[in-house]
């Protein structure tokens, strides 16, 4: 009797260290999963918002947008893609869209936050190596201090 507890003891011991490794295992591969998937979110909205900023400068740049004199014809806000702006070449002024939403930043730590509000902006007027909000919006980036996957800071992509 007495061996047959030691040998359920010792069976129960090696189960619990099966379960411990397998655990050290998962929870690292899980993370990495977690930040590769809001990884390709960054990519996706980055896409998505510089491709309408990209979008207004070219309705901006064909004259379909009211230009005040001095203005880049980059959009005024990230809003301005969502809400719209008059199309002054249609006829009845219907107008312009850009985005049917704007995505947030997937690695800002406030989820119920304005997507807007996600976002680091630079302006036309502002050096690359120095980024400041202005004007207009030339560009987004993250304002996430981590560094991704692949070695590169995510307000560098």
């Amino acid at each position: 009797m007495r061996k047959q507890q030691a040998f359920t003891f010792i069976e129960l011991m090696v189960t619990l260290a099966i379960i411990a490794v397998l655990a050290l295992i998962a929870v690292p591969l899980a993370q990495r999963s977690s930040q590769r998937i809001k990884e390709q979110d960054l990519r996706i909205a980055l896409r998505e918002i510089r491709g309408g900023i990209d979008a207004y400068k070219r309705a901006a740049d064909q004259g379909r947008i009211t230009l005040k004199p001095g203005e880049s014809g980059y959009p005024p806000s990230l809003a301005v893609l969502v809400d719209g702006i008059e199309d002054i070449h249609s006829p009845t002024h219907k107008k312009m869209y850009f985005l049917r939403k704007l995505p947030a930043d997937p690695f800002f730590p406030d989820v119920s936050a304005e997507p807007e509000s996600t976002w680091a902006k630079r302006s036309y007027a502002s050096p690359a190596n120095e980024p400041q909000e202005g004007d207009d919006v030339f560009d987004v980036y993250s304002m996430s201090t981590q560094t991704g996957s692949n070695g590169i800071s995510y307000k560098d992509w």
